[in-house]
C-alpha cells in the first residue's frame, strides 16, 4: 500500500491547541467497524459501549519533561535536547538542536549549573548519547529545568504539566503522551470499574518516533522505532479472564494495542512479559488479543492512522475522519476521541 493511501485533507483550525477544561467533557465518535455506522456523543457517554465483564486496558506511563534548553559551555550558545531513552546511569539518548553544533566531545550546561551533560557519542540516525553530571536526584532536578516535550503541532505553551498526564500516569519514561488516555477521569474510572468492568494497567514508554513521519513511499519499507513496555501479572491475569469469560478486550489508545499485539500468544492469551517492541500494524494485520479500540484522531498518512484502518478497514477510516472535519471535531493530542468496536 502506498502512503498517499492515508492522506485526508485537514483544515490547520481543527488541530486542538489547548485541553479542554473538563478532560471527559471532549466529544466521542462511535465506530462500528462492520458497517462503518457513526454516532456522535460526548467521552463520558463511553459507559453506554462497555459491559460488564470487559476489560479495559489503560497505558500507566508518565511522560517525563523531556525537553531541556541551556548552553553549550564553550560559546554560550543556545542548546536544546530531548531526552528519549535512558540507555544506562545518567547516558540517555537525545535529540539535539542544533544539531550540527551538537560534535562529540561537547559540554553543556543547564539552570546555571544545576545540570550539565558531554556528548559522548554521535549516533548512526543522527541522535547524540549525552552522559549527565548533578548533585541530589536527577528526576527532581528534571522536574525543576525541563519542560513537556508537546508535539510540534501543538504551539501553544502549557499552562499546567499536568494537563499532558493521564490521571493514572505511574511509571515515568514516556517523551510523549499515550493521548487517548487524556479523556478519563478519576470518577469516570470508578463508574466503569463499578460495572463490572475490569482495568488492567500495563507500561509502553512512548517515543518521540511516534511523531516521526511515514517517508517511504510503500508503507511496508518504513522502519518503525524502538519502545519499551511491561505486561504486569495482574493486567495478563485480568486480560486472560475477561477473554475466558467471553468478554471484551477495549484498548485505551493505539499504545496500549501495540503492547498487546505485541505480547498476546497466537490464540490471544497474554503472560506477564516485558522488552522492545517495533510492531508495525497496517491493513492486513491479523489482531490477536484487541477488539475494541478508544483512540483520537490521527496525523495524516501516519502510523496510527495505518494502524487504525487496519482495525477498521481505510474505507471506513478515511469516511468517519471526513466525517469528523464536517463536524468540526478537534484533532490531535488535546483533540476528540474516538471509538471503533
Amino acid at each position: 500500500m502506498k502512503t498517499s493511501d492515508f492522506y485526508y485533507d485537514l483544515p490547520e483550525e481543527l488541530i486542538a491547541q489547548d485541553p479542554l477544561e473538563d478532560r471527559s467533557a471532549s466529544r466521542l465518535m462511535h465506530l462500528d467497524r462492520r458497517t462503518g455506522e457513526i454516532e456522535h456523543r460526548q467521552f463520558r457517554d463511553i459507559v453506554d459501549y462497555l459491559r460488564k465483564g470487559d476489560c479495559l486496558v489503560i497505558n500507566d506511563t508518565k511522560v517525563i519533561p523531556a525537553r531541556l534548553i541551556g548552553n553549550r559551555e564553550e560559546t554560550g550558545g543556545v542548546v536544546e535536547i530531548l531526552l528519549l531513552t535512558r540507555l544506562g546511569e545518567n547516558v540517555w539518548e537525545c535529540l539535539t538542536r542544533p544539531g550540527k553544533k551538537a560534535r562529540e566531545g561537547a559540554r553543556l550546561v543547564f539552570g546555571e549549573g544545576l545540570l550539565k551533560g558531554e556528548i559522548i557519542e554521535v549516533m548512526e540516525d543522527g541522535n547524540r548519547k549525552i552522559r549527565f553530571s548533578y548533585e541530589g536526584i536527577f528526576e527532581e532536578i528534571l522536574d525543576q529545568l525541563g519542560q513537556m516535550p508537546l508535539p510540534p503541532y501543538i504551539t501553544h505553551q502549557l499552562k499546567d504539566k499536568n494537563r499532558y498526564q493521564t490521571v493514572y500516569a505511574t511509571h515515568e519514561g514516556s517523551a510523549a503522551a499515550p493521548t487517548a488516555g487524556l479523556h478519563f477521569t478519576l470518577p469516570l474510572l470508578k463508574q466503569i470499574e463499578g460495572m463490572g468492568v475490569s482495568v488492567a494497567r500495563i507500561t509502553l514508554h512512548v517515543g518521540l518516533g511516534t511523531f516521526r513521519p511515514v517517508k517511504a513511499e510503500n508503507i511496508e519499507d518504513h522502519l518503525m522505532h524502538s519502545e519499551y513496555y511491561v505486561v504486569p501479572e495482574e493486567a495478563a491475569a485480568a486480560i486472560n479472564t475477561a477473554k475466558q469469560n467471553h468478554g471484551r478486550i477495549i484498548c485505551v489508545g493505539t499504545t496500549s494495542c501495540r503492547t498487546l499485539e505485541s505480547a498476546a500468544a497466537e490464540d490471544g492469551s497474554i503472560a506477564a512479559c516485558s522488552g522492545w517492541t517495533q510492531i508495525f500494524i497496517y491493513p492486513g494485520y491479523h489482531f490477536r488479543i484487541m477488539d475494541a479500540l478508544i483512540t483520537n484522531f490521527h496525523l495524516p498518512e501516519s502510523t496510527l492512522l495505518m494502524l487504525v484502518s487496519a482495525f477498521a478497514g481505510r474505507e471506513h477510516v478515511l469516511a468517519a475522519y471526513e466525517q469528523a472535519v464536517k463536524e468540526r471535531y478537534r484533532f490531535f493530542s488535546f483533540g476528540d476521541a474516538m471509538m471503533i468496536e
